[in-house]
């Protein structure tokens, strides 16, 4: 029975508490994680390495490719800790954020702030969002050091909950000393992907590729868009970044919620234009942290992201600290799967109106177009950087698009892109006839195709160049395959 891509929506999972043993990496791997995430929020660098290393370990057992995300904290604008770790505000209250107030000081009327210039950023007038919009303020007034508030949504408030300004506008920079050190740490253990967290512009996205590339990494970036100024310079952030993740927890917040559905459709349809792979993020299946089963609305909001187009869904704190780690993944994954066989239109074509840049670029798109007007079976691209399966991604369609290639860091970035398999394929032979029969009997060992199937197969006159896909061949396994 021949076997493939079933599922072609990617899913990223959060490592932490509840994935560190090697057996719950090998059953959230075998459940159908692509990518996994290491949030650089929490834990320790050698937390991280070894989980890392883990994830490795599977990967290369099972004969998966698995990408690494290493996501930055960025600006994290919290307030400090409380004297007896919580209090309660009552709608009306006056209530103090002290910059010069001790860390630990804080009561009923006043806490410290980790970022002091939101001293400077506030404004009498101003919309204070504390713990992901629980608690509202209103800022009153700005005393020295003092923001004097009144509480518009009361409750209950703990130590270390972040803050948001309703519209965004606080100068926190993107990259922190923090950041620093945790880019040259994603370095050290060879992530994939790196996140960049509350950019604002391209210049943020430059920024970090620069400190990558100085750390010796060459992974690919990711932009999280959660500031209301992302939103509008989110055609700069794309160009700059290799993907997007949209991140709409803090975005949420700053944006409103009732604006976030419009913003997460528009903003998939952009990327994929750009060519850009998107995760949608945050919040996906929350509930399973301590449920074993999602609610309806999360099964919606996990199969109308798919129907949008994302690349990937993520999961958080369901799979990092979570009980039911392995059971999220596989269900995520059966959501995906459902919402994928339910597309209406499964073909649709590459627009023919928008001149190529590229002729590898021209090439993807001549094989998706040529795929959806025949019956084949699969498409295979034989690539070294994974741009011609990337630009294949961007145009929907039910026909599995297999990434050949023979390096470990391309077959691992693809791991992102939706409806792509990477397959590892070491032969470098310059006979382009002998290329194709090996790659058709690759695929049929690995049940992937069977006889008679009809295949698009792109490759480049010279293999082994970056960039350089100039050729299509259509093929039926079984018969006497020519020169190219």
């Amino acid at each position: 029975m021949r076997t493939g891509l079933k599922r072609r929506t990617k899913i990223v999972a959060t490592l932490g508490p509840s994935t560190d043993t090697p057996e719950v990496i090998a059953g959230i791997v075998e459940a159908g994680v692509d990518v996994v995430r290491l949030n650089f929020s929490h834990g320790k660098p050698e937390h991280h390495k070894h989980r890392a290393q883990m994830v490795r370990e599977v990967a290369a057992r099972t004969g998966r490719h698995v990408a690494i995300l290493g996501d930055l904290q960025g600006p994290k604008i919290r307030i400090d800790r409380f004297r007896n770790g919580k209090v309660t505000l009552a709608e009306g209250a006056t209530f103090v954020l002290d910059a010069e107030l001790d860390k630990d000081d804080g009561d009923e009327t006043h806490v410290g702030i980790t970022y002091k210039q939101l001293v400077q950023d506030s404004r009498p007038g101003d919309v204070l969002l504390l713990d992901d919009g629980r608690i509202v303020f209103k800022v009153r007034e700005v005393i020295g050091q003092q923001i004097h508030c009144t509480t518009l949504v009361g409750g209950e408030l703990s130590n270390n909950k972040g803050i948001n300004r309703q519209g965004g506008g606080l100068s926190a920079p993107a990259i922190t000393e923090k950041d620093r050190e945790d880019i040259r740490l994603a370095a050290e253990i060879g992530v994939d992907y790196i996140a960049v967290s509350f950019p604002r512009s391209g210049a943020d996205i430059h920024e970090a590729r620069a400190l990558l590339k100085a750390a010796g990494s060459s992974a690919a970036i990711v932009a999280k868009i959660e500031r209301a100024e992302a939103v509008d310079s989110i055609r700069e952030i794309v160009e700059a970044s290799d993907s997007i993740m949209i991140a709409r927890g803090d975005l949420g917040v700053e944006i409103g919620d009732a604006e976030l559905p419009a913003v997460q459709k528009a903003f998939i349809r952009l990327a994929r234009d750009m060519n850009r792979p998107v995760i949608t993020a945050t919040q996906m299946m929350e509930t399973m942290i301590v449920n074993p089963i999602p609610t309806r609305a999360e099964v919606f909001d996990v199969a109308n992201a798919v129907l949008d187009g994302t690349d990937a869904v993520m999961l958080s704190g369901e799979t990092a600290s979570g009980r039911y780690p392995v059971k999220v993944v596989e269900t995520m994954a059966r959501i995906c799967e459902r919402a994928e066989s339910q597309i209406e239109a499964k073909t649709p074509q590459p627009p023919l109106d928008i001149p190529f840049d590229r002729i590898d670029q021209a090439i993807a798109m001549t094989a998706i177009y040529v795929a959806n007007h025949l019956p084949v079976r699969a498409i295979v691209a034989l690539t070294e950087s994974g741009a011609t399966p990337l630009w294949m991604s961007r145009v929907d369609t039910d026909i599995p698009i297999y990434g050949l290639t023979r390096r470990e860091a391309t077959a691992r970035l693809m791991a992102l892109y939706r409806g792509v398999e990477a397959v590892h394929f070491p032969y470098e032979s310059k006979d382009h006839a002998e290329v194709n029969r090996i790659i058709i009997e690759d695929l049929c060992r690995r049940e992937m195709l069977g006889d008679g199937d009809v295949v698009v197969i792109t490759k480049g006159d010279l293999m082994g160049q970056m960039g350089g896909t100039n050729a299509m061949k259509i093929v039926r396994v079984g018969d006497v395959i020519g020169s190219a």
